[in-house]
């Protein structure tokens, strides 16, 4: 299994993965692999699995059906929790421990060096706090701390469930610079979250739950051909030419002087065609693709007939 996985560059790979509770299937027949150097969300309503999911790969819950490979190795076994990091959405730390002493100790446990807990606790912005005790932490603080366990190592998979929960828009921000940092590094990073808008131009793949069951998994760009939802086309008319506009155009008026239209993707040229020829009338004009909430709403609602 381990040659097979090294050659697809696999860093995980689920088939066919079931889990029950009583009579329930909690997870149904989930397949998915992860490479080396790729981001995916994982997107589900609360209850859709995910996070059953992410700890069966942790090796934290037993699989009832199908299997987990991570590099080639049995979820939970030394070499897994070796190559694998986690950040779930509340963490716990001894609250009596500066943040550098927490890190310290998680560096030790991990056979780590501990002279690079300062550069991890900078890197996410904590070196002024480093020092004081985990317990005057905010939530986002403590996030923030997770995360710089995650980077301990530079670990091949990592694994975060709802990793921005209390983080300001800056936090954020800087939360995917590193994300983004840790994937030109040949990690291979899951992101489980809620946050849909922010997730959108940050991951590779989307991997949508619906009640247990994997419903849509690709890049944003073929999920929204495979969806087929009108692209929204707003138009500014140049000032004095609203009527004219929204004449020749159809579509809705807005605030005077604006019109929106929708229309399919291959209907998308014919409509810029007819815009473009109103010439000096059109002002300005704005594309709007199918956002990845809208995505969402349309595969776990199931309208996509999976």
């Amino acid at each position: 299994m381990a040659a097979a996985a090294e050659g697809r560059d696999d860093m995980l790979d689920v088939r066919n993965v079931v889990k029950r509770q009583g009579p329930r299937e909690t997870v149904k027949d989930v397949s998915l692999s992860l490479r080396a150097g790729e981001r995916m969300a994982l997107l589900g309503h609360n209850g859709a699995g995910k996070t059953t999911l992410i700890r069966m790969i942790l090796g934290l819950t037993r699989i009832d059906g199908g299997s987990i490979s991570v590099f080639g190795n049995r979820p939970g076994d030394g070499k897994a929790r070796r190559i694998t990091s986690y950040l779930p959405e509340s963490v716990v730390f001894h609250k009596s421990l500066s943040g550098r002493e927490q890190l310290v100790l998680f560096a030790r446990l991990a056979g780590q060096p501990v002279d690079g807990c300062m550069p991890l606790l900078e890197r996410v912005g904590l070196a002024e706090a480093a020092h004081r005790r985990v317990g005057t932490y905010s939530k986002g603080m403590r996030q923030r701390l997770g995360l710089a366990q995650v980077l301990l190592g530079r670990p091949r998979l990592a694994l975060l469930d709802e990793p921005t929960s209390g983080l300001d828009p800056i936090s954020r921000h800087d939360f995917y610079g590193i994300v983004d940092d840790m994937a030109a590094q040949g990690t291979a990073v899951l992101v489980s979250s809620h946050a849909l808008t922010e997730l959108e131009a940050r991951t590779d793949r989307i991997a949508i739950l619906r009640t247990g069951r994997l419903v849509a998994m690709d890049s944003l760009e073929n999920l929204r051909r495979r969806a087929g939802l009108p692209i929204r086309i707003r138009v500014k008319a140049a000032e004095g030419h609203a009527a004219e506009v929204a004449g020749a155009l159809g579509g809705n008026r807005m605030n005077g002087c604006r019109v929106e239209l929708s229309c399919l993707a291959d209907q998308k040229m014919a409509r810029l065609k007819a815009i473009t020829a109103l010439g000096d009338a059109v002002a300005d004009v704005d594309l709007v693709p199918p956002s990845l909430e809208d995505l969402y709403r349309y595969y776990a609602a199931g309208e996509a007939g999976s």
